[in-house]
């Protein structure tokens, strides 16, 4: 029923493709910058749209249940594509043709009942194929496999495959690896697996064969097995002689690697199968996941041969009845001959003595992740006193094992032990003696729970590993160590290099390390590897200038884990950021540079401005600001006290400023003709005479004692009118200069409030002798009128006439 629903899917599916293919497609973005796209568990039921640039495609896991002929068009340099674990029932026989370059398909876990040659008829650079666990029942009608040249890896069968015949792999001439699992396969071809060499290692599955059908085991067995091929046979139950008869056949090609994985056997079923291997140049024998129902008595077959086997390997092992499991002092036919021994993962608590006594070849022996304790380490190895006098490697990581010092005891006369695991333990501290074999070069005792180290450790080591202990530091002269790995642990320096002369590679990963520079590792005069990534970085000019000239290859050392695993913590601002893509501002990485840089434009810059400022008078208009602030407040002041006084405040007609030298001139013609008028000469047309007028001179009416600015305020505010006495004289005077800069200010204050001043020159003076600082008095001689001295005498009974007018504010009669 399920063959005939499958060819109306199919045919529906081909009816419908072109419409399928004009509808939209969901879209993955989940692309990296190699051009991997996981699109993985994204409940996709369709084939979604990524770049055509990718180079893999990850589709796993969804619930997809077709590829449509145009799903992957314009995916020509599609290299790996895996659609594994969806719901795949129906793949349109041109689907794949445009992945001319597809090296990896995987089909597997999905609901494909048929395969179709079709599918890769155009894949002619596929290496690997993936088909397991589908629920066909045979490989098709036509050569599946036929245009796949190049093909190196395949996969097939399932819980449904039934059926192979003679061509099913036709084309298929060489492969390194192939897995076929055929738990409930019920008809098979002499010769259909027959073709396939050179072959690498195969993987088999057959349950059912082995249980009903030897025959049929032998024969696929016969076809696939080659001295140098490793077989690995899954899913077995072996429970008598019957069982293992098929194992002939590999003992007949004389097999050499063998491996059970998911097996669960009886005594009898073992004695069997030793015996059937007897002569067997097998020198590799594997036990993984194994479940035991017997109780090892194996004795019926110590007359067999197995002087080749040199490894025996078990891991996962099950014994049911463990209290009634023999001793091993039976098997000395079996444990005298191998050199290699693992006994993994086992929940064995001990070897007993006179068992290790039997292992007289034994030169590797793994007992990791078991069930050792100090107590059972001591029979495990008798007591320290040599037994296994060939063992050169062993593991005993993993187990429950807390004392050093017993540890070293019990292997010190070992003495030719190179290698020493004892990594995953409970060590809490280490002794400050220990005595080791002068044979040990390689020493782990990672993961356990380390905090100091002492000369416990021995000098001949050339390998160390401490990682993912909780050491803080490191201060043991090891001269011959070539390897220091020192990763997970709580170092905020590196070790001096001074204690390591030889070493070579230094592993100090997910510490504190702050940060490291060229004089800590120069001390390494030999390191060429180095691995330091994933600690607290401080982004420094200095260490980020040291790291990034490292990563571009300066020098014999390299940074063997990748620029990825340098991350910026601090500072704040640079958290996350990758140290070799950092970049510093000047004013941080050159500090002294940029400081003197800026002192010296700072400089520049002020220079620059009080130059300015002197050419525009900045200052003196500063000076005499703060000068007129000063005053003002000293006249507020005193207007206040003088608030009630009833005499006008106006006590002058005019404030007159001149120069010493102009003195005579002043007294002489302008005070008598100002203050004393004559009687009119009749030039005028009237007989009256003009009024005297109240001039302020500094010489009789300043107040001794007061501040220069202090009588020049009070002189100013007391005056209706200033008039100055311009000459070549009043321009030189210090005196004057002073005088007339401070009326400057009080004649263009805004709030002052009084007449524009009155010029006088007493000689020819061109506007451009007034300073210029003085820019609003030259402003003035530029738009107002001013007076000038007379050199005709007839002329001067107009000056005085006009100057009498302004200072009394009249028009002129005239």
């Amino acid at each position: 029923m399920g063959q005939p629903t499958n060819l109306f899917l199919t045919l529906l599916f081909l009816l419908l493709s072109p419409c399928w293919g004009q509808s939209s497609h969901p879209s993955c973005d989940r692309c990296d910058q190699q051009l991997s796209c996981n699109c993985s568990y994204g409940e996709f039921t369709s084939v979604p749209t990524v770049t055509e640039r990718a180079l893999t495609l990850d589709l796993s896991f969804n619930n997809i249940t077709m590829v449509a002929a145009d799903d992957l068009t314009g995916h020509a340099q599609l290299r790996v594509l895996n659609l594994h674990g969806n719901r795949l029932a129906v793949i349109h026989t041109s689907a794949f043709d445009p992945l001319w370059s597809l090296e990896e398909l995987d089909l597997s876990d999905n609901q494909l009942t048929d395969l179709h040659h079709e599918w890769f008829s155009k894949l002619g650079a596929l290496q690997q194929l993936n088909l397991l666990n589908n629920p066909y029942s045979c490989l098709g009608s036509s050569p599946v496999f036929q245009k796949l040249i190049r093909l190196r890896r395949l996969w097939f069968g399932g819980p449904a495959l039934e059926e192979l015949k003679r061509g099913d792999l036709s084309g298929v001439t060489q492969l390194e690896e192939l897995t076929v699992r055929a738990n409930n396969l019920k008809r098979y071809e002499a010769g259909a697996l027959a073709d396939i060499w050179p072959l690498g290692r195969v993987t088999l599955s057959l349950h059912s064969p082995f249980l009903k059908n030897i025959s049929l085991a032998s024969a696929v067995l016969g076809d696939l097995t080659y001295p140098e091929t490793p077989i690995i046979l899954e899913d077995l139950h072996l429970i008598g002689n019957q069982s293992v008869q098929a194992f002939r056949e590999t003992a007949r090609r004389r097999i050499r690697h063998l491996t059970l994985r998911n097996l669960t056997v009886s005594d009898e079923a073992i004695v069997d199968l030793l015996m059937v291997l007897d002569g067997v140049p097998l020198t590799v024998l594997s036990v993984d996941n194994a479940t035991l129902t017997g109780e090892g008595r194996w004795e019926r077959a110590s007359w067999s041969d197995h002087r080749s086997t040199d490894e025996f390997f078990v891991r996962n092992l099950v014994v049911l009845d463990i209290f009634k499991f023999t001793s091993f002092l039976q098997l000395q036919f079996l444990l005298r001959y191998p050199r290699r021994v693992s006994v993994i993962h086992s929940q064995a608590f001990v070897m007993p003595c006179a068992t290790s006594h039997l292992l007289v070849n034994l030169q590797y022996l793994d007992m990791s992740d078991n069930l050792l304790t100090d107590m059972t380490l001591v029979e495990t190895l008798c007591d320290g006193k040599g037994t296994l006098k060939e063992l050169r490697v062993l593991n005993i990581s993993g187990n429950a094992l807390q004392s050093l010092s017993t540890v070293s005891r019990l292997v010190a006369k070992l003495s030719k032990l190179t290698h020493l695991d004892i990594s995953r333990n409970g060590y809490s501290s280490m002794p400050q003696g220990c005595t080791w074999p002068a044979t040990l070069r390689y020493l782990n005792i990672s993961r356990a729970k380390l905090t100091t180290i002492s000369p416990c450790l021995p000098t001949t080591l050339e390998v160390l590993d401490l990682s993912n202990n909780d050491l803080k530091g490191f201060l043991l002269d090891l001269p011959a160590l070539r390897e220091l790995h020192l990763s997970g642990n709580k170092f905020l320096r590196i070790p001096p290099g001074s204690l390591f002369t030889n070493l070579q590679t230094l592993n100090i990963q997910s510490n504190t390390l702050k940060m490291f520079d060229r004089s800590d590792l120069q001390s390494y005069r030999r390191l060429q590897s180095l691995q330091m990534g994933q600690n607290k970085f401080v982004c420094s000019c200095d260490f980020v200038n040291f790291f990034q000239s490292v990563i571009k290859g300066g020098g014999d050392m390299h940074l063997t884990d990748g620029e990825e695993n340098y991350v910026c913590d601090s500072p704040l601002y640079l958290q996350g950021e990758l140290v070799g893509q950092v970049s510093l501002p000047i004013s941080e990485c050159h500090m002294v540079l940029f400081v003197s840089v800026t002192c010296v434009m700072a400089v520049f810059v002020a220079t620059l401005v009080v130059s300015l400022l002197w050419r525009v008078h900045a200052f003196w208009y500063i000076k005499m600001t703060w000068a007129w602030l000063k005053a003002k407040r000293s006249s507020q002041r005193r207007r206040h006290r003088d608030a009630g006084d009833s005499e006008a405040l106006l006590s002058f007609d005019a404030f007159v400023s001149y120069s010493e030298r102009d003195t005579s001139w002043v007294e002489n013609f302008l005070v008598p003709e100002l203050e004393e008028p004559r009687e009119n000469d009749g030039g005028s047309g009237t007989n009256r005479s003009p009024r005297p007028l109240s001039l302020c001179l500094h010489k009789r009416d300043f107040l001794p004692g007061h501040w220069i600015v202090d009588n020049i305020m009070n002189a100013m505010e007391r005056s209706r009118r200033t008039v100055f006495i311009l000459s070549e004289n009043f321009v030189q005077s210090d005196w004057c200069r002073y005088e007339l800069d401070f009326s400057h200010f009080w004649l263009f204050d805004g709030n002052a409030g009084r007449e524009a001043a009155i010029l006088i020159l007493l000689e020819p003076l061109s506007k451009d002798n007034i300073p210029k600082r003085f820019c609003k008095l030259r402003k003035l001689m530029s738009s107002t009128t001013y007076l000038e001295w007379p050199q005709e005498e007839e002329k001067i009974g107009e000056f005085w006439r006009s100057l009498r007018n302004a200072l009394s504010g009249e028009e002129d009669d005239d």
